[in-house]
């Protein structure tokens, strides 16, 4: 029950005094070792808190990082492509990826960031239990691992367990592996299925044929769910660009293992059967809560019906007084690990610091990591268009060349940018969308100007940096409804800087 922005406090059972006298007794129990769940616990403890962290997965997953490593793999292919027109000499005809020296690389990188929070949770003084924690009631947690089970009471426990990858209904179903598998494969992937059409099943088909191997994406119904779809579009473009064979309005049927290689069998929306024989399947149908097994019934936590995932209010809290969630298990927020980051810190601070700070869930900046890369902060055009109306936004856009495909005459059809704003002045600006090369560096800034409720003459108004893709924000000049009226094209044609 919500009253002011809060959920109403649970029942009786859940109010009950709570002694901190015993040596298991926490001011904070955090359940999960995740980016949010972590950056909860050294908060607290610096506030001179008691905290204790239970996490079961061992690494802690830091699967976003993978992504980018592996991005920045595949870019690197394409970079020895450039070099050529600038001189330099390789032989391309030899350059192969070396899988087994990557996955080493990416995963020693990985184990040393795990390493490194574990000792600033021991610099902290923060408590760790590698162990699996289950409710038995809204203050006293069962801890157990390494057949070890223990007893621990918290005043306040924060879930922070994440979600999981979640599989299809079909038979065969676990010949395939999750993204959090791909990272940890011994051998190259092969020529793989890549199920799904989410940022993370777009990512992974892009960086695995960036690295060379034959991929194809199977997409239910449309790309990039959430995101803006003008934008979702020019990534799956550039993905069949760039060799990915892209299956519209198809389902998996069943998977079968023969000879060591997977005929996967899908239906297209059409009732027709269609199969191929892969390496390699890649699960990517999104990701859910798995909360049953922590008992959360018996502490009295509410779970959205649909999601599975915890209900939460503006302050993080659920409806039992003492359990806060942060993260993706949280229900209808953004999964987004800069987001988990940040709300359990100001969790922290408002739990022992007296802060009222809470987090901001608008104009969160974001970047999907595919060959060519995808940014925005703000609402999509269809959002806009939901919550204005047609008549009561403009949205600015252009084509663009960016400076490093010049020289090597490299396609642009795909470096595109779009403002949207309100018509009305001031013309606040509601939404920024890029697609081009090093999309995550040029909408940071951005996201900060969002913030602080950017105009579209204050964008228009700054000085841009010489020569860079930056720099084609500020010089928007054509909007969609006055391209519609005059015919006008979209490409930006003008030389940098003019």
């Amino acid at each position: 029950m919500f009253w002011k922005g809060r959920i109403a406090s649970g029942t009786g059972n859940h109010r009950r005094l709570f002694s901190t006298s015993a040596k298991s007794s926490y001011d904070l129990i955090v359940i999960g070792g995740g980016s949010g769940g972590l950056a909860c616990a050294k908060e607290a403890a610096q506030f001179d808190k008691k905290v204790l962290v239970l996490d079961y997965v061992k690494p802690s997953p830091k699967v976003t990082l993978h992504y980018k490593l592996m991005h920045q793999a595949a870019l690197l292919n394409q970079s020895l492509k450039d070099a050529e027109s600038y001189g330099w000499q390789f032989d391309l005809k030899s350059n192969t990826v070396d899988w087994r020296i990557l996955r080493n690389a990416v995963q020693n990188h990985i184990r040393s960031l795990n390493w490194g929070h574990r000792v600033q949770l021991k610099d902290n003084k923060v408590d760790y239990l590698n162990a699996y924690g289950t409710f038995i009631d809204a203050h006293t947690l069962r801890a157990v691992g390494n057949k070890k089970e223990e007893i621990v009471h918290g005043r306040n426990i924060v879930i922070a367990t994440g979600i999981r990858p979640k599989y299809p209904q079909i038979p065969g179903v676990e010949e395939g592996i999750s993204s959090d598998d791909l990272f940890g494969l011994s051998h190259p992937p092969g020529k793989t299925l890549v199920v799904g059409g989410s940022y993370v099943a777009l990512e992974c088909a892009g960086f695995l044929s960036g690295l060379g191997f034959d991929v194809k994406v199977m997409i239910r119904s449309i790309p990039l769910r959430g995101f803006d779809q003008e934008m979702a579009n020019i990534v799956a473009s550039n993905l069949a660009a760039h060799g990915v064979d892209i299956l519209w309005r198809c389902v998996p049927h069943s998977i079968v293992r023969k000879n060591g290689q997977l005929t996967a069998e899908w239906k297209s929306e059409d009732g027709k059967i269609f199969s191929d024989t892969f390496d390699t399947l890649l699960w990517a149908v999104g990701r859910e809560p798995r909360l049953s097994s922590m008992s959360i019934d018996k502490a009295g936590v509410l779970c959205h019906p649909k999601s599975g995932k915890v209900i939460v209010d503006d302050y993080d809290k659920t409806n039992v007084e003492n359990i806060y969630a942060i993260g993706d298990i949280q229900h209808g927020r953004l999964e987004l690990t800069p987001v988990a980051i940040r709300s359990g810190k100001l969790l922290a601070r408002r739990l022992f610091n007296g802060s009222k700070e809470l987090m901001d869930y608008d104009n969160v900046p974001t970047t999907v990591f595919t060959p060519v890369e995808y940014s925005c902060v703000g609402l999509s055009e269809e959002a806009a268009v939901q919550k204005y109306g047609t008549g009561e936004i403009e949205v600015y856009h252009a084509q663009f060349s960016p400076v490093e495909f010049s020289v090597r005459q490299r396609k642009n059809e795909n470096c595109y940018i779009k403002v949207i704003c309100k018509r009305a002045s001031p013309n606040k600006v509601l939404g920024i969308h890029y697609s081009g090369p090093n999309a995550g560096e040029v909408m940071q800034g951005f996201g900060v100007a969002m913030r602080c409720n950017l105009t579209m003459d204050q964008l228009l108004g700054t000085v841009g940096i010489h020569p860079t893709s930056a720099e084609e924000l500020v010089k928007l000049r054509i909007t969609k409804r006055f391209a519609a009226w005059t015919g006008q094209s979209v490409r930006n044609t003008r030389l940098f800087g003019t």
